[in-house]
């Protein structure tokens, strides 16, 4: 078999250089500018709010984005870092510094190319979605919370990391709020709001920051405020090209191991939130160009970029679905667009540091503020709730885990209701039922015929998946009955049977052999019948009682009373 066919990585820059032509560069030249532009205060607020700086949130947009468009499966993807990741970032770092973040980081990345490479890429887009909407609901508060303290200008130096100490720790220094640099980061808020009401083109957070720096820039200068900080009064500022450096890592046996071994569960949080987050936004970004991304080259690009952002200094990253939406707005055709992109921000690296360092911390906040009121995705919980009880109960449970305990836990668990509530509902619509004398034949639904069962024969019906659930059903009623010397067991409505089905449809035929009584399967799959072969059901009860349809089972249940000499 060849390679290929085994790995399926195509990625779609290479794909469109077979027909690129001027008119699709000079669209791609024009997007990517201005989605470069528009990246700029987004990349620095969220390496400040992950808790590292401006200048690690620029080194992610540049390198991240750079190899996300040239080995990701999306002509129009745009990467970088995002406001889902930003809480657990700020985590790792608090506990295990920017050598840890970087170990976490790269075993997400090489767990989202162990997944590409596996093919799991459309699995991925088959998570519940209100889990997605709760994980991201409290991502977005957890966000916002992180921003009062710079909204606010309270001044405190070490705000706790867990949300009720935050908040407790806020009402506290309540008293220290800084007038001008709430006007300031409330104004910045009102600036992005409407922004979109007089221009689709400019960026509101873009505009917010530019004004806001004007301003700050000239109350110092000539209304003597110095009470409002800056990125430059609190963080080094960006200058020169991203560098390669090795995370500093003991590899000491056992402490790297164990450094491993308690960083592996945020890992797998972090390269699930990646697919989740960048296949979603491919998704959404096919329905509006038309075209179909390949998932799995996705995941493999975003674990590439992932392995390597770390040894520049950077964070975890993934596809933004903001910012490729702009990239489509704006006329971007290709993955050319995102190389652009990248181009702008590392210019705004190495020559603008200085100028960044002048945004002000409040500004910055109202920007964060806003990118978690439209994370926070309100109205979808909304109609939710009046739409799905146990759904909206799978959303807030996730959504309160995230704010509260942490995203590794709420995602696990929500996972786990989804998938009990989903067993729920199809082990209910299951029905195991038993006929004898007569029974009624239905094809598409209409009562077609009505067959005679042969005297002495018993009909079970099992219409469903025959997994753990409905398995016990069907022991139940077998056990309840009053045995026929023959049992047919219909199967036409069994898509698929699991381990447990097949151990009760074992314990059913042996028990029923052993009291001298005949089993016939009619019905089944080919894809149940396979499973049933493996576990050697069919050999146990017979190749001539497994029969294709109801008819040739009744048939061959007449033969058999008849050898019995049954008598009505």
């Amino acid at each position: 078999m060849k390679a290929k066919k085994i790995i399926d990585f195509h990625p779609k820059f290479f794909e469109a250089m077979k027909n690129y032509s001027r008119e699709k560069f000079s669209a791609d030249v024009m997007a990517g500018i201005i989605v470069g532009i528009v990246a700029i205060p987004l990349a620095i607020a969220f390496g400040i709010a992950s808790g590292v700086g401006p200048t690690e949130g620029l080194v992610t947009a540049i390198m991240a984005g750079l190899l996300i468009s040239l080995f990701g499966g999306s002509k129009v993807q745009i990467g970088g870092p995002t406001g889902a990741f930003i809480i657990i970032v700020y985590g790792v770092v608090q506990q295990y510094g920017l050598s840890g973040l970087a170990i976490a980081t790269i075993m997400a990345g090489i767990i989202l190319v162990v997944m590409g490479l596996c093919r799991l890429g459309t699995i991925i887009k088959f998570m519940p979605y209100p889990i997605i909407i709760g994980f991201t609901g409290g991502i977005a508060i957890t966000i916002f919370s992180t921003q009062i303290n710079d909204l606010l200008g309270l001044g405190i130096d070490d705000v706790p990391a867990n949300f009720i100490d935050k908040w407790v720790c806020y009402i506290n220094n309540i008293n220290n709020i800084d007038w001008w640099s709430t006007f300031m980061g409330l104004l910045s808020i009102v600036l992005i709001a409407l922004t979109p009401k007089f221009s689709k083109k400019i960026p509101g957070s873009l505009l917010a920051i530019i004004v806001m720096t004007v301003a700050a820039w000239l109350m110092r200068e000539y209304a003597g405020v110095t009470s409002i900080k800056t990125i430059g009064d609190l963080y080094e500022l960006p200058s020169g090209l991203p560098t390669f450096r090795l995370p500093e890592i003991s590899f000491e046996t056992g402490s790297f191991f164990a450094t491993v071994q308690a960083l592996a569960p945020v890992a797998f949080t972090i390269a699930m939130l990646g697919a989740i987050e960048s296949l979603l936004s491919a998704m959404v970004a096919d329905g509006v160009i038309g075209d179909k991304h390949n998932s799995n080259t996705e995941l493999i690009g975003q674990g590439i970029a992932n392995i390597v952002v770390p040894f520049f200094g950077g964070i975890p990253a993934t596809g933004a679905i903001a910012r490729t939406m702009a990239n489509i707005n704006n006329g971007g055709k290709t993955p050319v667009a995102g190389v652009v992109h990248t181009l702008v921000l590392l210019l705004v690296l190495l020559f603008l540091g200085g100028l960044v360092g002048q945004i002000p911390m409040p500004c910055l906040a109202g920007v964060l503020v806003m990118v978690a009121y439209n994370m926070s995705g309100w109205r979808t919980i909304r109609s939710m709730y009046r739409s799905s009880m146990s759904g909206t109960g799978v959303l807030f449970v996730t959504l309160l885990l995230t704010v509260f305990f942490d995203l590794t836990l709420a995602i696990e668990v929500g996972l786990v209701m989804a998938v009990v509530i989903v067993l729920k509902r199809v082990t209910e619509s299951a029905n195991v039922s038993v006929m004898r004398d007569r029974l009624d034949v239905h094809h598409d639904g209409e009562h077609d015929e009505t067959l005679t069962i042969p005297t002495g024969t018993e009909v079970f019906e099992i219409e469903g998946p025959f997994f753990f659930g409905v398995a016990n059903k069907f022991d139940e009623l077998t056990r309840d009955t009053d045995a026929m010397p023959i049992r047919v067991v219909r199967m036409r409505k069994v898509s698929f049977i699991d381990s447990t089905g097949v151990h009760n449809l074992e314990i059913f035929i042996n028990s029923s052999i052993g009291e001298g009584r005949s089993v016939i399967l009619s019905g089944v799959h080919e894809n149940v019948e396979k499973s049933l072969r493996k576990a050697g059901i069919v050999k146990l009860v017979g190749k001539d009682n497994v029969c294709s349809d109801i008819h040739i089972a009744l048939e061959r249940a007449e033969e058999l009373s008849k050898e019995m000499g049954l008598k009505k």
